[in-house]
């Protein structure tokens, strides 16, 4: 058989492959736009050369501490300057970037970091005590190291030396080099999932490169944004963004706290053109008392996920100077996967019509290869009709490698060679996907997820607790929190109050019921609690 030619001496060289990682976005906006503002946060302005020196000297400090390739760096803090600048210094040395969300509890984080096996923390002292409560129950030596913000609420110094002293340790002049492979791990994220204890979502260099870039084809962005950090940068490293803005010689503008006050006060003083955040968020600025307000004059791009943004909402964001799109994703998606792409004849239309539409989780992202809603099982694609129920399946480069010392829930999650969300939707017929109700009873509050079953567990700690379910329930402010059904063990007497401070008192606070149901339990013949009617009842309380 003659050779092909496309297979001779064409191979992969150091001149014409480089494993993709975004980690090499902060290279080029040194070099290209050195003298620009890269972070804003309060008083503090850094350019691009000098937040490249700090990263290059905090991958250096960390490789003198004996960090290296395949180790895990936790990190437990706000939206401050230092968790953007692990975003690079952590990969830089191909260790793996864990971020925690700070509304976690003790022992959630003590289990992750010994899942995980991080062998240092970066904490914000503002989260000492809880930080503090979670390496007792770790029960192992890790090295801790301590961000000494002014702008924090208290707390104490727990590590053995501060951020910025450790920085001092290191050297700006530090070699670091791309990883090996792309498909090498740069982030470990956990999520709840639909069982207690949290899954290790393991993210790779080339997805994560792929979807900042992503960003930028899906929402059209030019050079140089302004972007203000009021999603989370903890949140699925908020979403990629750390590495698009860098990617786009942009500027990070931190919010240490999202309240309505500072976000109008970055928006006017910064000229902040994009910004992404839960619908809670949306609400706290369509909603914001008149003496927290500061009128700007330009347009705002913003992206909202989880619930679909309600019209009078979209009316009022439309009216104060926001442009609002819609994305849907998951933290094994890396962020978002999918968005409601708009077409300019819809803005023709009444808001209520726009609110519909802008409900959809739309179209697959120029780097996601692929969505479908089908059977789960068959993988049998449902019909384009608007009401066929199917669940929302996704591929490509920026799914997830899997989960973490997982292997089964990872084989489930990619049945058939689709991740398989666990959301349920219709397809309509342009194409266009909406997602219709959450499977496995996942709580959405706050754009945070929360598993039904890790509450319920709790509540059956309570002695006077015979039999519990917990279902979501529709909140104005957090989109869904945590309704619970009680039956009492005979002769037993416990009020609302003592259960959800029963529930507080066990884990993170936002993960508590914010209403309690006394009485038995609807059941099958088999003793099985039917969910389906305790949804309805929440919906009276």
């Amino acid at each position: 058989m003659a050779k092909n030619p496309f297979e001779d001496h064409l191979d992969k060289n150091p001149a014409n492959y480089v494993p993709l990682s975004p980690v090499s976005f902060l290279s080029w906006a040194a070099r290209a736009h050195p003298e620009r503002t890269a972070i804003i946060h309060g008083d503090q302005r850094r350019t691009w050369r000098e937040i490249q020196g700090r990263c290059l000297r905090l991958a250096s400090a960390l490789s003198r501490r004996g960090i290296g390739k395949g180790d895990v760096v936790s990190v437990m803090a706000p939206n401050v300057p230092e968790l953007f600048e692990a975003h690079y210094g952590v990969p830089m040395l191909g260790a793996i970037l864990n971020n925690f969300n700070v509304r976690l509890d003790a022992a959630t984080i003590a289990f992750s970091l010994d899942h995980g096996g991080a062998k240092a923390l970066i904490t914000d002292k503002e989260f000492s005590p809880t930080i503090k409560a979670a390496l007792d129950l770790l029960g192992r030596d890790i090295m801790v190291i301590d961000i000494d913000d002014p702008a924090a609420a208290g707390g104490e110094l727990l590590g053995e030396v501060d951020y910025e002293a450790l920085l001092a340790e290191g050297d700006e002049d530090f070699e670091w080099s791309l990883p090996d492979d792309e498909w090498q791990a740069i982030a470990l994220n956990y999520t709840s999932g639909t069982t207690g204890n949290p899954k290790g979502v393991v993210a790779s260099h080339r997805g994560t490169y792929m979807l900042a870039v992503g960003h930028v084809m899906a929402w059209g962005m030019p050079l140089h944004p302004i972007y203000l950090w009021t999603l989370p940068m903890f949140h699925a490293n908020g979403w990629c963004y750390p590495w698009t803005i860098t990617a786009m010689g942009g500027t990070h503008v931190c919010l240490r706290r999202v309240e309505p006050k500072p976000i109008f006060q970055a928006i006017a003083e910064h000229k902040v053109t994009h910004m992404c955040g839960a619908p809670i968020v949306m609400q706290m600025i369509a909603n914001a008392p008149e003496e927290d307000r500061v009128p700007f004059d330009h347009k705002v791009k913003m992206q909202t996920a989880a619930a679909p943004p309600p019209a009078v909402v979209l009316a009022e964001m439309a009216r104060q100077g926001f442009d609002v799109d819609h994305v849907y994703g998951l933290t094994e998606v890396y962020g978002p996967g999918t968005i409601c792409a708009w077409h300019e004849e819809w803005n023709e239309l009444p808001i209520e019509e726009q609110a519909e539409i802008k409900a959809r989780q739309g179209v697959p992202y120029q780097v996601m290869e692929d969505m479908m809603v089908a059977d789960p099982d068959t993988l049998e694609p449902a019909p384009k009709d608007g009401e066929t129920m199917g669940e929302v399946l996704l591929r490509g480069n920026t799914v997830m490698r899997g989960y973490l010392k997982n292997p089964d829930t990872t084989d489930e999650a990619f049945a058939g060679g689709w991740f398989h969300t666990g959301d349920l939707g219709v397809w309509h017929e342009d194409g266009y996907a909406e997602i219709k109700d959450r499977a496995k009873d996942i709580i959405i509050s706050g754009g945070e997820n929360i598993s039904s079953i890790e509450v319920e567990e709790v509540l059956y700690k309570h002695p006077s607790v015979a039999l519990a379910a917990v279902v979501a329930k529709a909140d104005e402010k957090w989109g869904e929190t945590p309704c619970a059904f009680v039956e009492l063990k005979a002769g037993a007497n416990a009020g609302e109050d003592e259960i959800i401070e029963h529930c507080r008192d066990n884990m993170a606070h936002f993960k508590a019921p914010k209403n309690v149901v006394f009485g038995e339990l609807p059941k099958t013949s088999t003793g099985k609690i039917q969910k389906f009617k305790l949804r309805e009842q929440a919906k009276e309380v």
